[in-house]
């Protein structure tokens, strides 16, 4: 799947001072997008690398996406010399991703001031746990721990059950997702004025946001106008609903949806029923609409129904297994790990190919040697000048060798 075009962030060097899932993802999405990435792992090691099984070690199934599209450099943040050599590698760049604590950068010295000296105009974000002015800022984070800290379990709770996490990594994806928009934005913002700048992404800030953008409610206004949590949201009958063969997740959203569904699931004398005819009314009845679509939808099959609401417009999806859905990925070829899995960007451009793989996902310290003389051939003094100067150029990944560290 190689691509032939650049990428709109073609030009773009980013430096990724990030390790597990939330800054690599984010350096992922911008090397999809065509940024050369530059990772600096530590000499232990990254926890990616064995998250799950792989086809050959230091890639496990999870490393295989989330480490494409980037270049590999090994280096010892707590030795002086390896220091000096990520500033120089951060005086060649435009970015800067991280997520060590506030304490661990200054003891380090690897700050946003400490980089803006080599970098003036650098784009630094800086993503952790909480807010670097918090009392919490040097406390570990992982999404656990935010996930529980945001909210979410209590939508649970409110459910009628326990407070639960949502079993994915919601709190390190969603965060993943603005450290990317936020980085964007300060690079459009440099664009326009020359101008580097700090840029903090607090985990819990994220996920809080996150949750209260339909669970504030009526509690939103001041005073509240009624407790927290959107009713629709929480009620405990929405879920995907049983069919003669599976399952299927029918969304009767309008009252036209209602009546279309009740006429052909056998159910006339619901059609007129008071419960559906305004919206109020339908949210406010939501837990025994919900029982009677369900009820209705067990007499068919799931693609009897998914064929009956695509012909009536109602909103509807069949409800796959994990298995299946990886099974529909595309395809591509690692030179190491051979056939595997492409998890592709769900956005498309109309101006370029892609975002494609274009750099399989490097071992440890692939290219530390490649990077390092990049930067060695670029004395520190002669970089940082402008956002707008170009970084030296890069070749294709090349095949990791059996001499590969």
């Amino acid at each position: 799947m190689p691509s032939t075009s650049p990428g709109p962030l073609h030009g773009v060097r980013v430096l990724d001072l990030s390790s597990v899932v939330m800054g690599p993802l984010a350096t992922q999405i911008l090397g999809d997008l065509g940024a050369d990435v530059i990772t600096v792992e530590d000499p232990k090691g990254t926890l990616s690398r064995v998250m799950t099984p792989g086809p050959v070690p230091q890639l496990s199934g999870i490393a295989l996406n989330l480490l494409r599209n980037k270049r590999n450099v090994v280096l010892d943040l707590k030795d002086p010399a390896d220091r000096e050599r990520v500033l120089d590698i951060a005086a060649t760049c435009d970015v800067l991703i991280t997520n060590l604590r506030p304490g661990t950068l200054a003891r380090l010295r690897l700050t946003y001031e400490d980089v803006a000296e080599v970098r003036p105009d650098i784009v630094f974000c800086q993503a952790q746990g909480y807010p670097s002015d918090s009392p919490a800022a040097d406390a570990p984070a992982y999404d656990d721990v935010i996930q529980a800290g945001s909210g979410i379990p209590d939508t649970f709770r409110r459910q009628g059950g326990e407070p639960v996490l949502v079993p994915t990594l919601v709190a390190d994806k969603v965060s993943g997702l603005t450290i990317t928009y936020a980085v964007l934005a300060a690079l459009l913002h440099r664009e326009r004025t020359g101008e580097g700048q700090r840029v903090e992404v607090p985990m819990i800030d994220v996920l809080t946001a996150f949750t209260l953008v339909e669970h504030a409610g009526a509690a939103t206004a001041v005073p509240p106008q009624g407790p927290p949590g959107y009713p629709r949201i929480l009620n405990p009958e929405r879920k995907p609903q049983r069919t003669s063969d599976g399952w299927i997740n029918v969304l009767a959203y309008t009252r036209e949806n209602y009546e279309d569904l009740f006429r052909e699931g056998g159910r006339p004398e619901l059609v007129e029923d008071e419960r559906i005819q305004s919206a109020r009314s339908r949210i406010a009845h939501a837990d025994s609409l919900y029982s009677d679509v369900a009820a209705v939808l067990t007499g068919r099959t799931t693609a009897e129904w998914l064929a009956f609401c695509a012909e009536s417009n109602i909103p509807a999806s069949a409800v796959p297994t994990l298995e299946e859905l990886v099974d529909a990925l595309p395809e591509d070829e690692h030179p190491l790990a051979g056939t595997y899995k492409v998890i592709p960007q769900p956005v498309r451009f109309s101006a370029f190919d892609g975002p494609t793989v274009h750099r399989p996902a490097a071992l440890s310290g692939q290219h530390t040697d490649e990077v390092l003389a990049e930067v060695a051939a670029w004395p520190r003094g002669d970089i940082g000048q402008t956002a707008r100067s170009s970084p030296p150029s890069t070749a294709r990944a090349e095949a990791p060798t059996e001499e590969t560290p």
